[in-house]
């Protein structure tokens, strides 16, 4: 059985999708699905709510039954602009942040993240080779440092975690899951990839 943890789930669909010719990501069908609905069923069955950011088609978003929230500036400025917001939106005192593309996803990403953070302010999840650092977890209350950042003009993900105590959490056993999306082609593939059974699941 799952078991809903005291966190805010915030689903970053914000961008350009430049790569993607323009298109709103976040809305792209995949397996007959926006991506986002993939996302959002990996974090609904664990956290309090399911936050989205985005910056268009805001009542499309909403049809998925969560909270929409616009980047607190205008100016497409980038995921740590996302982040905020979020942050800000959030009700509870910890935020998993994850972004749209990915909709492979470990189904139990967000227990393991909760399970790995221990004392520290941000956990973010590392397949074995590479760190995603847009799959985190987080204190809210980061949100009032992450202001002053911004404001500073930090745009990079990394430099601003490195200003907190920061952990990374294992999921070397399935770092395909964490496969973003960022162009048709791709697309196709992990289509293709999971239509043949591709493990997602991470136990």
């Amino acid at each position: 059985m799952n078991q809903r943890l005291p966190l805010s789930g915030v689903i970053l669909a914000g961008g350009q999708g430049r790569r993607m010719g323009g298109c709103d990501k976040g809305l792209s069908t995949f397996l007959g699905r926006p991506l986002v609905a993939h996302v959002r069923e990996r974090l609904a069955p664990y956290v309090e709510e399911v936050v989205i950011n985005a910056n268009r088609h805001l009542e499309e978003y909403r049809t998925l039954g969560c909270r929409v929230v616009s980047d607190r500036e205008a100016g497409y400025q980038g995921p740590l602009m996302g982040i905020w917001s979020g942050l800000l939106a959030a009700r509870q005192a910890w935020v998993v942040v994850v972004p749209c593309d990915t909709p492979a996803l470990p189904m139990a990403l967000v227990p393991r993240l909760w399970q790995g953070i221990g004392e520290h302010d941000i956990a973010v999840a590392h397949d074995g080779e590479r760190a995603h650092p847009v799959v985190a977890l987080m204190r809210r209350e980061l949100a009032d440092d992450l202001a002053t950042a911004l404001a500073a003009g930090e745009r990079k993900i990394d430099r601003w975690y490195a200003r907190h105590a920061q952990c990374y959490v294992d999921f070397s056993d399935c770092p395909e899951a964490f496969a973003n999306l960022n162009n048709p082609e791709q697309c196709q593939v992990l289509e293709q990839r999971l239509g043949n059974g591709m493990p997602t699941e991470s136990r």
